[in-house]
């Protein structure tokens, strides 16, 4: 994707949303340093909480969904931003850092690993 002239830079926030309170405070700085955030769906409670009125079919549907939206969240994006405190990167997130650079994505974290 082309960025216009002008245009701030789109980043995407990946991680596990078990960190939720680091999505949000990554969402405010990034913001803050004049950057497009493209984020999770809630920053108030964990897909566990969200999904648990549904039965065990209509939650995976709904989860796998997500991940799709996620992905395109991706493709908008200049770069994403890794939320991995501790270290942390889960399968799922491992599989969006892998997306990303596959689409020749900027990929920068929360938590430099070394």
């Amino acid at each position: 994707m082309t960025r216009l002239p002008g245009r701030p830079t789109i980043v995407c926030l990946c991680g596990s949303v078990r960190f939720l309170a680091e999505f949000d405070a990554a969402s405010l700085a990034e913001t803050l340093a004049g950057r497009i955030v493209l984020s999770v769906g809630s920053h108030r409670q964990r897909d566990e909480e969200a999904f648990s009125h549904l039965s065990a079919g209509e939650r995976a549907a709904a989860l796998d969904r997500l991940v799709e939206l996620h992905r395109h969240k991706i493709d908008l994006a200049d770069e994403i931003l890794v939320i991995n405190p501790g270290g942390y990167v889960g399968h799922h997130t491992q599989q969006e850092i892998d997306y990303a650079r596959a689409l020749g994505k900027r990929v920068r974290w929360l938590e430099e690993t070394g």
